[in-house]
């Protein structure tokens, strides 16, 4: 009986995501009032709307904004479901960051546009850089950071996880992400881990947060993923197959195209259930040229 052909070893694998061209494409969740949303996102934080569509055969809508166009930079997708006016957050999703030269007026303008400030700015305890919290209509909280000016100001997703250096070690080996910065904060009880393609001042990151002794969180219904462009969706799906024989999670969607866009993605879960969509590069710049 003839043997199988040997399949591509496990090492060699695993080195693609290192290699792959990848960055973060676009943060996904849900709002009540997409005009609502838009309004504020605009007026209170400066960002632009990139684009809108309606499908109204699916029920709902889209909108795209940021601070730069989506070929380039990371930008948050917006859904509204036609009759649903509210969403669950949940408790494990915890915040978007923005980075801005100036806090305290963007403070300002916020709170003159009727916005919830949480934590008035000034430095984070022990330490020089200068945040405020925000809360936009729907309940998000938003991190003001005070920076440089930067290529990316959409700069943060934070998520809470169970087992720190489990996650760590799946978004290194699934995503080929590095490990920015780690902090432990013995005193407030919680670590923190900056994964990202780049250092932390120039690109986004995701901070996954480990609060001591808390292994489980609710997902809630209201964010839904990150999606990351790659260049090749059946090998970075192989990869995502091999990682989570490992550490846990779930595929959800096989890699090929979506019918209908043709764009071609895979999706997964990671092992808290944190949702991925991994998205080919040139179908993605594709799509954005027939909007």
């Amino acid at each position: 009986m003839a043997e199988a052909a040997p399949a591509v070893p496990s090492d060699e694998l695993l080195e693609w995501p290192k290699k792959d061209k990848r960055r973060f494409l676009h943060a996904v969740y849900r709002v009540g009032d997409l005009d609502r949303t838009i309004k504020f996102y605009t007026e209170c934080f400066g960002m632009k709307l990139l684009r809108k569509r309606d499908i109204p055969e699916e029920k709902y809508s889209n909108a795209f904004l940021g601070f730069g166009p989506e070929e380039s930079s990371f930008v948050v997708e917006l859904t509204y479901n036609y009759g649903v006016d509210k969403y669950d957050i949940g408790t494990g999703f915890g915040h978007f960051a923005i980075a801005t030269t100036d806090v305290y007026k963007l403070v300002e303008d916020v709170r003159a546009r009727g916005g919830n400030v949480t934590r008035e700015p000034g430095p984070v305890k022990g330490g020089q850089t200068v945040i405020a919290f925000v809360k936009d209509p729907d309940g998000y909280i938003f991190e003001l950071i005070q920076r440089a000016p930067t290529p990316e100001p959409l700069c943060q997703i934070m998520l809470r996880v169970g087992d720190l250096d489990r996650s760590i070690k799946f978004y290194e080996k699934a995503l080929g992400m590095k490990l920015v910065k780690k902090t432990d904060r013995p005193e407030q009880k919680y670590t923190i881990a900056m994964m990202g393609y780049a250092e932390e001042c120039e690109t986004t990151v995701l901070e996954l947060t480990y609060n001591y002794g808390v292994t489980e969180y609710t997902k809630g219904n209201a964010y839904a993923q990150v999606a990351i462009s790659t260049n090749d969706v059946y090998k970075s799906g192989e990869v995502i197959n091999l990682v989570i024989q490992e550490l846990g999670g779930k595929v959800t969607r096989q890699p090929g195209p979506i019918p209908g866009i043709n764009t071609k993605i895979t999706s997964f879960l990671d092992p808290d259930g944190w949702k991925t969509v991994l998205v080919d590069n040139e179908d993605f710049l594709k799509e954005l040229e027939k909007e």
